[in-house]
């Protein structure tokens, strides 16, 4: 039976959300934000003081440890997992002042420091999972950084489990923590031959059980559109401006459909974020998103037909259209290597738990990671209503991470 305790699992958690991690997507420096070394650092030690001799830090805030193998066997392949230290640009990371909500009872909780922020089994119904359990939040002013300090703390937690326990046999188990990954930047200076790992999966999930293989594929997009330009006192039936053209563009796009509101499933959506420019040039900037790339293809065509067909009825205008590739979903290579979500499917229904197979829409570090060499599947820690003042984890969820962590490190040696 492995069990770890859920009020250990909240002491460390909560001591690693009140260090400052948040990433900076402006930023072109890596890490982004110096500041989520003081998180790296600190685990660092934890894990030195663990008696992990070959933890390490490196100059991009990367953590590196490896627990050695104990069994017999001689091919068991090296195992990683991951979690990322910093926190989302969406939401203040600074000062955060986690609350354990020791024996959660249904009722409303009204967070001390902002009363407008009212957490709920209404808006969240599955804070009725956690009846008579632990939940944290945070105060009222921050999000809470769950997403992904409960990774973290699950990693670390399971760890020491293994330290303390080395009767549970096992083969290597690689440890990482990563910077950057809201900025998508997680991956970006990732030492994989440092790492050593052959499979891995990364702790950043949500609802207890939830088990995610497939992710969006992704690309950017950039439209950049060349106006006519002419002094404005001498421009009727010169002037062609950039800027009004790209106004046009964006009220071309459909309104209800194809857009991230009004898209779910395995529907994917085409998505400005940024305009840039002057009456002269202009530039619109698009994320792509769908579960496959043939999808992504489609909506590339048909972004690009309907910004040339309102940029042909400026005469004088022109327009480029380029695409950045981001990330692919993750499951083309997974489904290769049908191993790494079986035995994950395993440990969670080891750790009592039913397992709930999803897909993200959005992408992991395991998605890059699927692709530079480390098939990488994602699994839950428990984080709810992410990115957010009414962001909150349960404690028990979070142990149960940490003990699925076990039992998968246990049967990928038992198939070894």
């Amino acid at each position: 039976m492995i069990q770890i305790s859920p009020d250990n699992m909240a002491e460390r958690f909560m001591r690693y959300v009140q260090i400052d991690t948040q990433s900076d997507p402006t930023s072109s420096a890596h890490p982004s934000t110096e500041k989520q070394k003081d998180l790296s650092r600190l685990l660092h030690r934890e894990l030195l003081g663990m008696g992990i001799t070959d933890a390490s830090t490196d100059e991009f805030g990367y953590v590196y440890a490896t627990i050695p193998g104990n069994s017999e066997k001689k091919n068991i392949p090296a195992i990683c997992f991951c979690a990322h230290v910093d926190t989302a640009p969406d939401c203040s990371g600074t000062n955060i002042k986690p609350i354990h909500h020791r024996y959660y009872d249904g009722a409303d909780i009204v967070l001390p420091d902002d009363a407008t922020q009212v957490l709920s089994v209404t808006t969240s119904p599955y804070l009725k999972e956690h009846l008579n359990h632990g939940i944290i939040t945070a105060s009222g002013l921050t999000l809470l950084g769950a997403d992904d300090k409960s990774g973290v703390a699950a990693i670390m937690e399971a760890a020491l489990f293994f330290k303390q326990n080395p009767a549970v046999k096992h083969g290597d188990i690689k440890i990482l923590f990563t910077p950057d990954e809201e900025v998508g930047q997680g991956t970006a200076k990732v030492d994989m031959q440092k790492l050593g790992a052959q499979y891995g999966y990364t702790m950043d999930g949500g609802e207890s059980g939830c088990l995610e293989d497939e992710t969006f594929s992704a690309d950017a997009a950039i439209i950049t559109i060349q106006g006519v330009i002419v002094h404005p006192g001498y421009a009727k039936d010169k002037l062609v401006n950039a800027l009004k053209i790209a106004g046009a563009v964006l009220d071309a796009l459909p309104k209800n459909e194809w857009s991230p509101e009004t898209t779910s499933g395995k529907e994917g959506f085409v998505h400005p974020v940024a305009v840039n420019g002057i009456a002269e040039t202009a530039t619109l900037q698009f994320i792509v998103r769908d579960f496959t790339v043939a999808g992504l293809q489609q909506h590339h065509s048909r972004l690009k037909k309907i910004a040339e067909e309102v940029v042909s009825g400026f005469a004088g205008a022109t327009m480029e259209y380029g695409i950045t590739e981001q990330y692919r979903n993750m499951k083309e290579v997974l489904d290769q290597h049908p191993e790494v979500v079986a035995y994950a499917e395993e440990a969670i229904g080891r750790a009592g738990l039913t397992v709930k197979k999803e897909s993200i829409r959005g992408g992991t570090d395991g998605s890059r990671f699927s692709y530079i060499g480390m098939p990488c599947a994602n699994i839950f820690t428990g984080m709810q209503n992410i990115h957010s003042k009414l962001e909150w984890v349960g404690t028990k969820d979070m142990a149960k991470a940490a003990e699925t962590i076990v039992h998968l490190s246990m049967i990928w040696e038992e198939r070894g």
